[in-house]
């Protein structure tokens, strides 16, 4: 019993993997297309693409274009197999160029968190027009309810005739910015299984009246091929995996970003309050202690790259710090991880790691 593929629409990846999408450097082409090359869908991520780009200080929105175009291209031109897709949050400042240029250069998918986002296929449309062409690109939305899902659906289908190609369900155990509540992370109701099952029945009648299949995908928590198994039994059709994709050779962060990870202890993975107003899981270190005791004081921000960033009630700037970590600066930063991050014993390549998790699955369902 081999891990099954994953479609979306006329796309088929031969494996229901997709890479997460992490922002501030951690998934750009190299680790992207090391995943597509496996089968998977591997994902840049846009948050603070271009923040290696010279001209960034004076204009971070030409920079982050320019440099998104770059990683496309870079990834494509390594790719022999799968899926590219583009992650790309509701919050950033330049939403709507990121994804119209992912349009422009054909990514495969763009996958769309950090809110909800009621006018991504108004950008594809918009696109669509100004090529006087169609476009393969799939819109997968990211959401952590049903009843996200259904007003999802229900908005698109009312204002732009789409529904949407799949939807990545994202639970509490994720690493990074959390879609809920802290008081709720680690309520039964908000659990991972709990809220896919939600979702899939959430887009039943939508599948049905509309005769078109919207696959859901498992993220936030899944670590083993067992993990996979599991949630291709509930219904789900594939999983999202970050934290696994950071301690391979292929990860574009930097080398003592990934010990990190390495190193790290189970009680080294916390919950952090950031600066743009969510609850997000880290792992511990100095940096993040002395944010704790007040140590750190508010400057000013230069990237301007979320919408909901209070910077003048900000105790430092989370741009810079993921920036910082990125570059192995971990002393001027922290880095983001999911629930099992200490569970990382070693890097290893991308291959590998693949193969594990289809030996681990046909194992589970054997």
């Amino acid at each position: 019993m081999q891990l099954p593929s994953l479609s979306f629409g006329d796309l088929t990846a031969k494996l229901p993997i997709i890479q997460g999408g992490m922002g501030v450097g951690i998934s750009l082409s190299g680790l992207a297309s090391a995943v597509a090359n496996e089968g998977g869908i591997g994902v840049i991520a846009t948050s603070m693409i271009g923040m290696r780009d010279p001209q960034r200080a004076k204009d971070p929105e030409g920079a982050d274009h320019r440099s998104l175009i770059e990683e496309i291209r870079k990834a494509r031109s390594k790719m022999t197999d799968g899926l590219l897709g583009v992650n790309i949050m509701c919050a950033l400042t330049n939403y709507s160029d990121m994804v119209k240029t992912s349009i422009r250069e054909g990514v495969d998918v763009i996958i769309s968190g950090a809110g909800l986002p009621m006018d991504l296929p108004g950008y594809l449309r918009e696109v669509k027009e100004e090529m006087k062409q169609e476009v393969k690109t799939k819109l997968i939305p990211i959401v952590s309810s049903g009843r996200a899902a259904n007003i999802l659906c229900k908005k698109w289908m009312k204002k732009f005739d789409y529904l949407p190609d799949g939807f990545v369900v994202e639970g509490p155990k994720a690493g990074g910015h959390l879609g809920f509540k802290a008081e709720q992370l680690e309520e039964p109701e908000y659990q991972l299984e709990r809220i896919v099952s939600d979702v899939i029945a959430a887009v039943r009648p939508f599948r049905e009246s509309h005769k078109k299949d919207i696959p859901v995908i498992a993220a936030g928590g899944v670590y083993t091929g067992e993990d996979i198994a599991k949630f291709l039994e509930m219904g789900a059709a594939g999983v999202q995996m970050g934290t696994r994709f950071v301690a391979t050779h292929e990860c574009d962060a930097d080398e003592a970003f990934k010990r990190a990870y390495v190193n790290a202890k189970q009680e080294d993975v916390t919950i952090i309050k950031s600066p743009v107003g969510l609850p997000g899981r880290a792992l511990k270190n100095a940096f993040l202690d002395a944010v704790a005791s007040g140590l750190k004081h508010p400057k000013k921000c230069v990237h301007k790259c979320l919408h909901s960033c209070a910077e003048e009630n900000s105790p430092y700037c989370i741009a810079q710090a993921l920036v910082n970590a990125y570059r192995g600066k971990l002393n001027a930063g922290f880095a983001f991880a999911g629930a099992n991050a200490y569970l990382v014993d070693k890097i290893v390549s991308v291959k590998e790691l693949m193969n594990s998790l289809k030996d681990e699955y046909e194992r589970r369902v054997k």
